[in-house]
């Protein structure tokens, strides 16, 4: 008598002798990486009840799942790190739910785009949104209270609202290096003086190079 196997059936076909349908075997892997993926999530979130800083990077995620702010709503979070993930947006209750974050990495996922309600952070001092798919700086970020520190380094940047840029509140450091920015754009960046804004070297447009 063959014995049961662990899913049911037994995905080998062993008394066949044929091979595993490889679409059941992607399947379970899938699966199985998923729940390590959860495990994960639920034993950070457990690890930030205690020291309120909380680690959500390399953890495969598309979004923020919903457990998180369940999990978190007794926590007063200090950081939360969602670096190295695949997330392309963060919802707008994210900023009420985790009111009191003074550090946020968002770097290296696929956003292009930031809630309003990020203005509302109002104790957030450092954001790195670094290494995603902004065209643009989101606008709400200007008006974050006590922002200070933005690293929007490694993105797609062509423009900059200048006049919103000058006028944040707290804004000290701003790093736009790796970006496409236009001529003029970053010649407007070099003038400001109250930041202190890094910028990769100008390329020269094709006019400006005399030895052509």
């Amino acid at each position: 008598m063959r014995p049961p196997s662990q899913f049911g059936e037994d995905i080998t076909n062993q008394t066949n002798n044929e091979e595993p349908d490889p679409r059941m075997v992607s399947m379970l892997i899938c699966t199985k990486l998923a729940g390590r993926a959860v495990t994960r999530v639920v034993g950070r979130c457990n690890d930030a009840k205690e020291n309120s800083n909380l680690d959500l990077s390399n953890c495969q995620l598309m979004q923020v799942p919903d457990a998180v702010y369940h999990l978190m709503r007794h926590t007063e979070l200090k950081t939360c790190d969602l670096s190295d993930n695949v997330i392309t947006k963060i919802p707008p209750k994210f900023a009420a739910k985790f009111s009191l974050i003074t550090d946020l990495n968002l770097a290296h996922n696929q956003m292009a785009k930031l809630p309003d309600e990020i203005a509302e952070m109002g104790n957030l001092q450092r954001l790195d949104i670094s290494y995603n798919t902004f065209i643009a700086l989101p606008n709400a970020i200007f008006k974050i209270p006590k922002l200070e520190q933005l690293n929007a380094s490694n993105n797609h940047i062509v423009d900059v609202e200048i006049e919103l840029l000058e006028e944040a509140p707290s804004l000290e450091k701003v790093d736009l290096t790796t970006n496409p920015l236009t001529a003029r754009c970053h010649d407007q960046l070099s003038a400001i003086t109250k930041i202190q804004i890094t910028l990769s070297p100008r390329e020269k447009e094709d006019w400006e190079d005399l030895t052509i």
